[in-house]
């Protein structure tokens, strides 16, 4: 399953795709518990990615499976609960905004760790995007006062782990097929999961009509924002660089205020400048 476009339209696309996912984990967390929503939603994405992918498993080198397991971890099922967790204190646009500090994190830890060569236009990129989620977040604080930010830190250390993620990936996986990834790493997490999932007490709950739309919205979730976009994700990163990949956590937020205008959800001046200045940042991230 080969996936086309250049980085620029990968990164677009996946910008629509996790942008829309957190008013789908809005309207989820009005039913289900986030241990829930989150199990749920890695579920639904390791069942599809089987059904389309299990052939690549025997591609993944044994070696490599290490890594494998590793970045399933980081990447996907801890960030699951975080987010899960935190967006029942905090509105989807700020967790949208508190996700783009990802690109940040990313450079500090691939500089540190990784021995990650950068250019200037990438920092001062990273320094701009940064800036405008600032904005933005300063910005959520003062709109969304009744919100507790002390569940922001969550989202932070989700933050830390996708950027550990992402350079785990470029040096160890980028010649492992990125549709042969996303299905490792669901075949590790699909088990963990699916026993969180039956002890939750969804399947008790099941039968209820509430359950049953608010599953559909995860269920969506689980295939188109984590199966499909894991996959372009991976195919990103192996295209591009790392800190470039992560800059998608600056466009995020621009989709999330459209769907939150959508729902009646006003926009002020401040949030479209922020909005303008992520933009710069993004472009400036991905200059050659």
């Amino acid at each position: 399953m080969e996936i086309p476009g250049s980085k620029w339209t990968l990164l677009i696309t996946l910008a629509l795709i996790w942008g829309s996912s957190f008013i789908l984990m809005h309207l989820s967390l009005a039913h289900l518990s986030p241990f829930q929503l989150a199990s749920l939603r890695i579920v639904s994405a390791g069942l599809f990615l089987l059904c389309v992918g299990f052939r690549q498993i025997p591609k993944i080198p044994h070696h490599k499976w290490k890594y494998i397991a590793i970045t399933s971890l980081f990447g996907t099922f801890i960030p699951a609960f975080l987010f899960s967790i935190a967006q029942q204190h905090l509105s989807s646009m700020v967790s949208a905004i508190l996700n783009s500090l990802t690109p940040l994190n990313t450079l500090i830890i691939g500089i540190l760790t990784f021995g990650l060569a950068f250019k200037r236009s990438q920092f001062l990129g990273i320094l701009v995007g940064f800036a405008g989620s600032a904005l933005l977040i300063v910005n959520g604080a003062m709109t969304h006062g009744q919100h507790d930010y002390r569940y922001a830190f969550l989202l932070v250390i989700a933050s830390l782990c996708y950027a550990i993620n992402l350079n785990l990936i470029k040096k160890h996986l980028s010649d492992v097929n990125p549709l042969a990834i996303s299905v490792g790493n669901f075949t590790v997490m699909f088990l963990p999961a699916l026993v969180i999932l039956f002890s939750s007490g969804f399947f008790n709950q099941v039968h209820e009509a509430t359950i049953q739309t608010a599953s559909l919205y995860v269920i969506v979730l689980g295939i188109l924002g984590t199966g499909v976009a894991n996959i372009i994700f991976f195919r990103l990163i192996q295209t591009s660089s790392p800190v470039f990949a992560s800059s998608v956590t600056y466009l995020i937020p621009v989709v999330a205020f459209f769907w939150g205008s959508m729902l009646g959800e006003s926009l002020t001046p401040v949030q479209f400048l922020g909005a303008g200045i992520i933009l710069c940042g993004v472009y400036l991230s991905g200059r050659k």
